[in-house]
């Protein structure tokens, strides 16, 4: 079956429209936790594409969202600095790409032998803290938001007019989502939340927007093979760090699963979701990627704006690609804010 789940799937215009909003809600995370890691803002985009492709077409779980994270990306920070103090400037980002493969071929293993079913195991009071535990990582990395920010400088807190313009189009931001389901769910709220304060803001009301982290202009991926040296030496520094990203990374989308299992009432597969995590880790080492997992964030996005099936993350995937390759002039413009509320009120449902 290509498709798991019929019942509580929704339908392609639900799964079409939270794609969407799944796109625009991926693009300052993705530059945010390429910061994180060190990397350029493109690193973390490609790999939100394609592990959210991959995953989307031949994962465990359709409905839930994969692309870089924070979670990862603070194990990779330390490879891409030691990899630069080993080979100089850029050598950690072809020891980190060359990581992500060996991260994949892990997870591939875990799969074949069909670990994944051990997370059933995992005690609900672990599994609530799990998700309480994440809303307050995702809350506190919003909270950064309200700082001047110039691509990965972060300066001090906003204050003044601009402080008051951030609060007032996160309030509307978060207003919207909450209001407008009560009356129409022909499109899901934090879109047309998204879309409204875009077009205040293109009005010529002064706030920070995409652009001020990085562009997301680029061009399409080409597949690269990793320029460092194929030795034992180069196997024994990056073995232990794929092992630990490997590990967090299932960990995370095991347990990310479990969760949207409880939400939507059906249930995943652990192990085709292991291997579709590392097949997808896989490619994007060989294009560019920094890796990632499942976005706990990203996914109750979808699922909260009716995405349920494979479609909403194929979407998603699809729709990144595009912002990447014609619609940064656009992306680029839109508030900080207005994606702000949005993961605020994913706090505040998770």
């Amino acid at each position: 079956m290509f498709d798991l789940f019929v019942k509580k799937r929704g339908n392609y215009k639900d799964d079409i429209l939270s794609g969407l909003t799944v796109a625009l809600a991926l693009v300052p995370e993705a530059i945010a936790f390429a910061f994180v890691a060190g990397v350029p803002p493109l690193v973390g985009l490609y790999a939100a594409f394609f592990i959210g492709l991959i995953t989307s077409v031949f994962g465990g779980r359709p409905g839930m969202i994969s692309g870089a994270t924070g979670a990862l990306a603070v194990v990779m920070v330390a490879l891409v600095q030691e990899g630069n103090a080993r080979g100089g400037d850029g050598a950690g980002l072809e020891y980190l790409f060359a990581t992500v493969i060996l991260m994949g071929l892990i997870q591939v293993v875990v799969g074949l032998l069909k670990l994944g079913r051990l997370i059933r195991l995992v005690p609900h009071p672990v599994m609530m803290g799990f998700v309480n535990g994440l809303a307050i990582v995702i809350f506190l990395a919003q909270v950064d938001m309200f700082k001047e920010r110039s691509g990965a400088e972060v300066g001090g807190w906003l204050s003044g007019s601009a402080l008051w313009v951030m609060l007032g189009l996160v309030v509307l931001t978060m207003a919207i989502i909450h209001f407008l389901p009560k009356f129409t769910k022909a499109v899901p709220s934090s879109l047309a939340a998204i879309l409204v304060v875009a077009g205040i803001a293109f009005l010529g009301v002064n706030t920070q927007v995409v652009g001020d982290l990085a562009s997301v202009q680029g061009s399409l991926p080409q597949i690269h093979m990793p320029h460092v040296p194929f030795d034992m030496e180069t196997l024994s520094f990056i073995f232990p760090y794929a092992v630990i990203l490997a590990a967090v990374g299932l960990i995370e989308s095991l347990m990310t699963l479990q969760l949207i299992d409880e939400i939507t009432e059906t249930r995943g597969q652990g192990n085709r979701e292991a291997l579709a995590q590392g097949a997808a880790n896989i490619v994007t080492g060989f294009f560019q990627g920094m890796g990632g997992c499942a976005m706990i964030g990203q996914s109750l996005i979808n699922i909260r704006s009716g995405g349920r099936g494979r479609t909403s993350g194929i979407v998603a995937a699809l729709g990144l690609l595009a912002f990447i390759l014609v619609g940064a002039p656009f992306i680029d413009n839109i508030p900080i804010a207005a994606l702000t509320g949005v993961m605020f009120m994913v706090v505040i449902g998770t």
